[in-house]
């Protein structure tokens, strides 16, 4: 793997473009594989802290800090819900305009269930024909996605509670649209993007906002839906 995308570097902070099917860190599961921690170290050339997580299939801003005074900082914004995160989801069939999901789920075997909030506007939808089901046409809509919380595979598994899988999710999608956007869109990604970080910078105090343009890999796709123009400026 290549350099990664900076999109945000002074003498605290780095943020990196996540690309998609990149994990965070390593694992018990993955002991072995390339991971955007050690690629980030290596890259800026020294050690650094891990201030929150993507989902491995998801793309987009991913923040870590240089020391331990900015790290300590960014992860008390993060806990007190200070941070303001902002995702692009491609999802089956057409939402609301906007709305707010309030639903409390079991992030691991044995725990109890917590409290998760995401809003969503959506910003664009699409039509095409095509024979899924009883269905002579498919429907899909573009979201603006705000988690109000921070809740493992918490976006995804909102966006199933209410009928409106993300595109791609191989864990909590649909299968059936899964794989037309495999074999009609050669979209093989699952289409949930870490669009933009606001929060305030941990030493210097002033608002910092980090936006990370829309992955190489998704771009086409929503081309295809003809939402080329709705994302303007945001194209690497």
């Amino acid at each position: 793997m290549g350099l990664l995308q900076v999109l945000y570097r002074d003498d605290h902070l780095v943020a990196i473009n996540k690309p998609e099917s990149l994990i965070v860190h390593r694992g018990r599961k993955s002991p072995d594989q390339i991971a955007a921690l050690q690629l980030v170290r290596d890259q800026v050339g020294q050690y650094v802290y891990l201030i929150h997580r993507l989902d491995r299939p998801t793309s987009g801003v991913l923040l870590f800090a240089l020391n331990k005074k900015a790290a300590a900082g960014t992860q008390r914004q993060f806990e007190s819900r200070e941070v303001s995160k902002e995702y692009l989801a491609v999802v089956r069939g057409f939402t609301e305009p906007e709305d707010e999901i309030d639903y409390a789920y079991v992030e691991e075997p044995g725990d109890r269930p917590r409290s998760a909030v995401t809003r969503y506007r959506r910003l664009a939808t699409a039509e095409r024909e095509a024979s899924i089901g009883e269905h002579r046409t498919v429907r899909y809509s573009l979201l603006e996605v705000r988690p109000e919380t921070g809740r493992m595979h918490q976006i995804r598994r909102h966006m199933k509670h209410i009928s409106h899988p993300v595109i791609g999710d191989t864990q909590h999608g649909d299968a059936t649209h899964n794989r037309y956007f495999r074999e009609e869109l050669a979209c093989f990604r699952m289409l949930l993007h870490a669009r933009r970080l606001s929060l305030v910078h941990p030493v210097t105090q002033e608002p910092l906002v980090i936006t990370a343009p829309v992955a190489p890999d998704m771009l086409p796709v929503l081309d295809q839906l003809g939402w080329g123009g709705v994302l303007t400026g945001e194209r690497t």
